[in-house]
């Protein structure tokens, strides 16, 4: 029975990351038609909240804690920190560069959860045996890796340098040019989803029910990214579901990805902690690059590969280290 619900953590988790990467994939195609990315957000969240809403209420009616403004503040927060700024700034990443780039910055996102975790009493790390020097080195490789990403391009390894598929557009065309300033926005959004990892750690200590607290982090979320996005897109035209990939994008996006998804990392930070649900991450890139070159045809960069294998190994070797520390 122990066997079979630690598998059912680690299967929820591979089948969020493969939602994630199916997610970004269609992210990048509407990106390259014009689409912002707040409004994306705005209808991203308003359909999880719809979706979430009937969910939490007939599942935990019953046993719904009292919602206090300590925990409502806590929420707004979270949203703003996990929902709106992650997403925002990894849909700048894609816009200015690869699916496969951008969810490259996921791969980090272990190591910073761990750092972050650190002062927080959430992790421990003894460098005075093994285990503990793991966590340290593969920490520090994950972001030399993440440098290598964010300061390195490097010669094109696959995909056509003169391809016009991934170019149909004038506004992919536009923002070639910008590959130098789109490293910057998924590192930013690595360091937020981080630091959601830790703040869902302590909400769901505080308010256990997973379809409640995601449904009210959606509707704060939508809220934001409402307000940002009349203060900075005002075009109505732009507002407006061009066609039936836009449509299908941003369902896709509330339901599963905002709504399902969040839920099922919800229940594995209660369960396992946040390092733990973290270390999925790395999934996304994987999965991503099957869509991007396969159905997108985009490119891959010396840099990419360079920074993406020292991410791994570091991953990986900080995984060791901590799997080991929990066996002793």
């Amino acid at each position: 029975m122990n066997c079979c619900g630690q598998w059912s953590f680690v299967i929820a988790m591979v089948a969020v990351n493969f939602a994630f990467a199916i997610t970004n994939a269609l992210y990048k195609m509407i990106l390259n038609e014009g689409m912002s990315g707040l409004i994306i957000l705005i209808y991203r969240h308003s359909i999880s909240v719809i979706c979430l809403t009937p969910i939490a209420f007939f599942r935990e009616r019953k046993s719904r804690p009292k919602l206090t403004p300590s925990i409502m503040c806590q929420l707004f927060f979270n949203a703003l920190i996990g929902l709106v700024l992650t997403q925002y700034f990894f849909l700048l990443g894609l816009q200015y560069t690869s699916p496969t780039f951008t969810c490259a910055f996921l791969n980090i996102v272990p190591a910073i959860t761990l750092v972050l975790a650190l002062p927080f009493g959430l992790e421990k790390v003894n460098i005075g045996n093994k285990p503990g020097k793991a966590k340290v080195v593969g920490t520090l490789v994950c972001i030399s890796g993440a440098m290598v990403l964010t300061l390195y391009k490097g010669r094109t390894l696959v995909g056509s340098s003169n391809s016009s598929d991934n170019n149909t557009s004038v506004v992919a065309t536009k923002k070639k040019d910008r590959w130098g300033i789109g490293p910057i926005f998924p590192m930013a959004g690595a360091v937020c989803f981080s630091s959601w990892f830790l703040l869902q750690s302590r909400i769901g200590k505080v308010y256990p029910c997973k379809y409640s607290s995601t449904a009210l982090m959606s509707l704060f979320s939508a809220f934001q990214s409402t307000i940002l996005g009349l203060i900075t897109e005002r075009e109505f035209t732009k507002w407006i579901l061009k066609d039936e990939l836009e449509v299908t994008t941003v369902i896709i996006a509330g339901i599963v990805a905002s709504g399902l998804c969040y839920v099922g990392m919800s229940w594995c930070v209660e369960h396992k902690g946040p390092v733990f649900t973290s270390a999925f991450s790395p999934l996304v890139q994987i999965f991503v690059a099957m869509f991007d070159f396969s159905i997108l045809h985009g490119k891959i960069y010396l840099g990419s590969v360079i920074g993406s294998i020292l991410i791994v190994i570091g991953l990986y070797i900080l995984l060791w280290g901590r799997n080991s520390e929990h066996k002793k």
